[in-house]
């Protein structure tokens, strides 16, 4: 039997971890949310839906690195750059939001996310890095890492590959004259106290030249990456947390954490998973640029259960591609219909369909409408009364529930070409054409209609592609459109007969 890639994982969990079970994950809310961000939390809590299914308990919680240094204005907030500019540097938290929604900068996006949370059915506890270091969560471990700081030097540079600065400290203390966090450093520490510079100068900002002490419980710092990620999971006890293939290659964070649990802590590590990159036309997506498909705006377009689904279903290490024009969209909902339609036992399908058997059913609950999506669409196309499609097609919830999203396809113009057509219809004159329309008669279905459509064009000597064309100019007045089959089916033969043959 071929596994799904959270099954894989909890049965990992269950062979090698203790209960309680915790699936953790983290992010930094430095700029919009994307496809990548929903990895970030539909992954595990995905892990967490398998564990349940197996019969286990497990809890999932989501910690929000809002303390991160903010180094770049991302696109979207381009207009503010005169605002944002003087806060380059502080943690994202002390920088304001300039659009007056959230309390900073850094829950701006955050909230954003918790807001796609929701949107997408996801059950997890959101942690404010904030909360974890205001609680003093932190101190024990920036204590533990100032008392064993060679080491932990000595265990960076032995898995990054690289010379770590004389003056790199386990910590980077928080300005408090200017509340940068990125160009401070400590000049003098023992395992409760430390004396930091604000006189670094990186690529985006400078520091003020303030001096200052601090004790470790005065929270006005934050442990530096590489050993922050390692403090989160053993904090709180993680199980199993994952991050993308750039932090698990060779001299990643990933190696320091083993490092960090093996060397410092002295105990086993969580489980750790990678997962691919989503793309854009092949292109790696960029928070902190804002660049990438804004995943606020494609919910509207889309049902989460179909964005879910396109993200549980490939393997977990394989790259997705999206490319969000409106025939890929299509593509996407037609997959996930048709996955829809994958009952029974999945022990006994080949590979690829149980994996699409298996990302439906770890994507949604139930299926909210039966017909499809294309088909909703080419009704209301040549109805344009969203009563009359439901009594049509018989599916009332169906066409209920994908209403708001066929109406945003319609509204911002995102509809397929072919599918922007009006029922015009043009007195017949070509005999053969004529005739092609009489042999129709209102027992055939879609797929026999179009597939008269060849046999008339074969019979009578016609090239298909010119029997097509000249079909769809005497019903829309257009040389290409929906599938003919479903266009003259939606339309009514009768209909089609008393239009045309007038």
């Amino acid at each position: 039997m071929h596994q799904h890639w959270a099954e894989q994982l909890a049965d990992r969990v269950i062979k090698e971890k203790t209960k309680p079970y915790l699936v953790s994950a983290g992010m930094t809310t430095s700029g919009p949310a994307h496809f990548g961000t929903i990895c970030e939390f539909l992954f595990p809590f995905t892990i967490k839906i398998m564990l349940e299914k197996k019969g286990e308990e497990a809890d999932f919680i989501l910690f929000a690195d809002i303390l991160d240094a903010f180094d770049n204005v991302p696109i979207p907030m381009e207009k503010f750059r005169k605002d944002l500019t003087p806060h380059l540097g502080k943690p994202l938290v002390f920088v304001p939001d300039p659009t007056g929604q959230s309390k900073s900068f850094g829950d701006y996006f955050l909230d954003e996310v918790k807001n796609l949370i929701k949107i997408f059915g996801v059950k997890v506890k959101v942690i404010s890095a904030v909360e974890v270091y205001k609680e003093g969560r932190a101190d024990n471990y920036a204590k533990l890492y100032f008392e064993n700081e060679e080491e932990a030097k000595k265990i960076i540079e032995e898995t990054s590959g690289r010379e770590i600065p004389s003056d790199w400290s386990p910590i980077m203390p928080i300005c408090e004259e200017c509340g940068k966090i990125a160009t401070t450093r400590v000049t003098r520490h023992d395992s409760e106290n430390y004396e930091y510079a604000c006189d670094k100068d990186v690529k985006y900002t400078k520091g003020c030249g303030f001096k200052g002490k601090n004790k470790l419980t005065d929270h006005k710092y934050k442990i530096t990456w590489r050993l922050h990620w390692p403090m989160w999971m053993d904090s709180y006890g993680t199980s199993i947390e994952g991050a993308g293939v750039d932090h698990h290659t060779k001299g990643s964070s990933w190696d320091t954490l083993l490092e960090v649990f093996k060397r410092i802590y002295k105990k086993e590590a969580p489980i750790g998973y990678r997962y691919g990159f989503i793309l854009m036309e092949g292109k790696k997506y960029s928070k902190s640029k804002g660049l990438g498909l804004g995943i606020s705006e494609l919910v509207k377009f889309v049902p989460v259960e179909v964005i879910k689904y396109t993200l549980i279903k490939p393997d977990l290490e394989e790259n997705i591609d999206i490319n969000p024009t409106p025939q890929n969209m299509l593509r996407l909902i037609e997959d996930f219909e048709g996955a829809a339609k994958l009952t029974g036992n999945v022990d006994e399908m080949d590979r690829a369909t149980r994996k699409r058997a298996l990302a439906f059913r770890l994507s949604v609950d139930k299926m909210h409408w039966n017909s499809s999506f294309l088909d909703i669409l080419l009704y209301y196309q040549i109805y344009g009364d969203w009563t009359e499609v439901a009594k049509m097609l018989g599916d009332n919830d169906g066409v209920n529930y994908l209403k708001p999203f066929i109406q945003e396809w319609i509204g911002k113009e995102f509809i397929p070409e072919e599918y922007r057509f009006k029922y015009q219809p043009a007195k017949v004159t070509d005999e053969k054409l004529r005739g092609f329309v009489e042999h129709l008669n209102e027992k055939m279905d879609a797929l026999a209609i179009h597939n008269s459509v060849f046999e008339f064009a074969k019979t009578n000597g016609i090239e298909p592609k010119t029997m097509f064309g000249e079909v769809y100019k005497i019903l829309i007045g257009k040389e290409r459109g929906p599938r003919i089959g479903k266009l003259i089916y939606a339309l009514g033969v009768k209909r089609i007969k008393e239009d045309l043959l007038k």
